[in-house]
C-alpha cells in the first residue's frame, strides 16, 4: 500500500471507519441515520414534485458523498507519495550545497555526504491525536446498533418532539422495524447501498487506478466542471450582486436617511428653526416701557375687534 497508510496506520484505519460511517455503510452508525432519512423521504416522494425532487436529490447525495469521501481517502492514504521532494525554491540552495558537499568529499574521501530529501518521512500522530481518533471510531461502528431503536422508534424523545399524526412518517417506518440487524440487512434490497458503492468505485477508478481520467472528463464537460467548481455561482452572485446591493442600500440610508433626513431636517433643521424664531422673538423683548404699552394697546384693540365681530 502506498501513500500515507504505511506511515500512519492508526490515522488511516480510523479515517476508513469514519468514511464508511459517513457514506452510510450498513451496520455503521451513519447508516442508521442516513438510511432512515432516505426511507422517510421515499415514503412520501409520490405526494408532489417538490418531494420527488427532494427524494432524487437525497439519492444523488448518496453517490456524491461516497465519491468525495473516498476521493479524499484514496488520494491521502493510498495514492502515490507526494512527500520527500525538494521544492523548486530550494533548487538553487541544493546545487550550492551539492557543490560544497562535493568539494568536502574530495577533501575527505571516506566521508559520506548527508542526503537532501526535502522533508522527512511522515510519522504517526502522537497519542493526543490518535486516542481521540480511536475514541471517535469506536462509536462510529457500534452506536447505531445500540441507539436506533430507542432514539428513532422508541420513547427517547417522548415529550420533546411532537409530530402531527398525518406527517408521522418515521412512526410508519417503526411499524416495519424488525431490529437493527434486520434493518441493516434490508439495505441490500434498496438503491442507496449500491449508489454508495458506485461512488466508491468511481473514486477508486478515477483517483487511484486512472488518475488521468478526471482531466479527460473535465475537458469533455468543461461547463459542468466550472459550474460545480464555482458552486453553482452562488458565491459569485453574493459577491457581485447581493453584497453591492446591500452596500448601496446601506449607503443610501446613511446619506439620505441619516445625514439628509435625521441630521439635516430633524436635528439640524429644528435647531435652525428655533434659532430663527428666537431671533425674531428677541426683538419683542426690547426693555422699553412704551413698547410694552403699545403692544398692550394693540392687543386690547384686537380683542375688542374680535368681540365686536362675534356679536
Amino acid at each position: 500500500m502506498g501513500g500515507l497508510f504505511k506511515y500512519m496506520k492508526v490515522t488511516a484505519i480510523t479515517c476508513w471507519i469514519g468514511a464508511l460511517a459517513l457514506i452510510g455503510t450498513p451496520f455503521f452508525a451513519g447508516f442508521y441515520s442516513k438510511d432512515a432519512i432516505i426511507e422517510a423521504v421515499g415514503e412520501v416522494h409520490r405526494q408532489g414534485w417538490v418531494v420527488q425532487y427532494a427524494y432524487w436529490s437525497v439519492l444523488l447525495g448518496v453517490f456524491v458523498t461516497a465519491l468525495y469521501t473516498f476521493r479524499l481517502l484514496f488520494m491521502t492514504f493510498h495514492g502515490p507519495e507526494r512527500f520527500g521532494h525538494a521544492s523548486h525554491d530550494d533548487h538553487g540552495h541544493d546545487s550550492h550545497d551539492a557543490a560544497a558537499a562535493h568539494g568536502h568529499d574530495e577533501a575527505h574521501p571516506g566521508h559520506e555526504p548527508e542526503a537532501h530529501h526535502g522533508h522527512g518521512k511522515p510519522q504517526e500522530s502522537p497519542w493526543v491525536v490518535t486516542v481521540p481518533l480511536i475514541a471517535l471510531a469506536i462509536p462510529s461502528v457500534v452506536i447505531g446498533l445500540l441507539t436506533i431503536d430507542p432514539v428513532l422508534f422508541g420513547p427517547f424523545f417522548h415529550g420533546s418532539i411532537f409530530v402531527h399524526e398525518p406527517h408521522d412518517v418515521v412512526g410508519e417506518l417503526g411499524h416495519e422495524f424488525a431490529g437493527p440487524w434486520m434493518f441493516g440487512l434490508q439495505a441490500f434490497l434498496h438503491a442507496p447501498l449500491y449508489l454508495a458503492a458506485a461512488g466508491v468505485l468511481t473514486a477508486y477508478l478515477f483517483y487511484l487506478r486512472n488518475p488521468h481520467w478526471p482531466a479527460i472528463v473535465e475537458g469533455k464537460v468543461r461547463w459542468l466542471y466550472k459550474l460545480l467548481v464555482n458552486k453553482y455561482y452562488f458565491d459569485w452572485f453574493n459577491e457581485n450582486v447581493i453584497a453591492p446591493l446591500a452596500r448601496g442600500i446601506g449607503l443610501g440610508l446613511w446619506k439620505a436617511g441619516d445625514e439628509g433626513l435625521i441630521d439635516g431636517v430633524v436635528v439640524n433643521g429644528s435647531a435652525r428653526s428655533i434659532g430663527w424664531f428666537s431671533g425674531v422673538v428677541r426683538h419683542v423683548q426690547s426693555g422699553y416701557l412704551y413698547h410694552y404699552a403699545f403692544a398692550m394697546i394693540i392687543g386690547l384693540c384686537a380683542l375688542v375687534g374680535w368681540l365686536l365681530l362675534r356679536s
